[in-house]
């Protein structure tokens, strides 16, 4: 058999609502606000099919450049060929989200610009540098009042 090659192929799961999360939409959805330069993923909901995005967009991140009433457009990269174009997406609010991946780096400045206020303060030079973490430290385990057990299996018992 032939392979249907459809606007919505290959959507089986993409589009699908989760483990209970069938049925009515939040209000929390129509509640949030979404400014111009805004960061947003773009995740389609299958519930509402009017202004859902493209397949391609589902799970991308995009940057909010117009707001109209029940729609956003939204600025993603989408890969043709061997270069990635800009693409303007107009997709309705309810298949957006606002995006964490901003989140830590906006706690990092915040927390880096107490740290410099602090050093200049003290007259002290900062390192603002992010460190790996490092291996944890070396520990014995002391057998003193705590011997080691042995474990075995209880035996399969019929208690019929």
């Amino acid at each position: 058999m032939g392979h249907s090659a459809g606007l919505r192929a290959g959507t089986r799961y993409a589009f699908s609502r989760g483990f209970k999360q069938r049925g009515n939409i939040p209000l929390s959805v129509y509640l949030r606000q979404y400014k111009v330069g805004d960061i947003v993923d773009v995740v389609a909901n299958g519930a509402v099919q009017k202004g859902m995005p493209y397949k391609v967009y589902h799970g991308k991140t995009g940057v909010v450049y117009n707001v109209t009433k029940s729609a956003v457009g939204v600025i993603l990269y989408r890969q043709v060929g061997n270069r990635y174009i800009e693409k303007r997406v107009n997709v309705r609010i309810e298949h957006v989200r606002h995006s964490r991946s901003r989140d830590e780096f906006l706690v990092r400045v915040k927390t880096n610009a107490e740290k410099t206020r602090l050093a200049k303060e003290k007259g002290e030079k900062v390192n603002l540098k992010r460190q790996p973490a490092m291996p944890r430290t070396a520990r014995t385990v002391s057998t003193k009042d705590n011997w080691p057990e042995t474990i075995t299996p209880i035996p399969y018992e019929t208690t019929i």
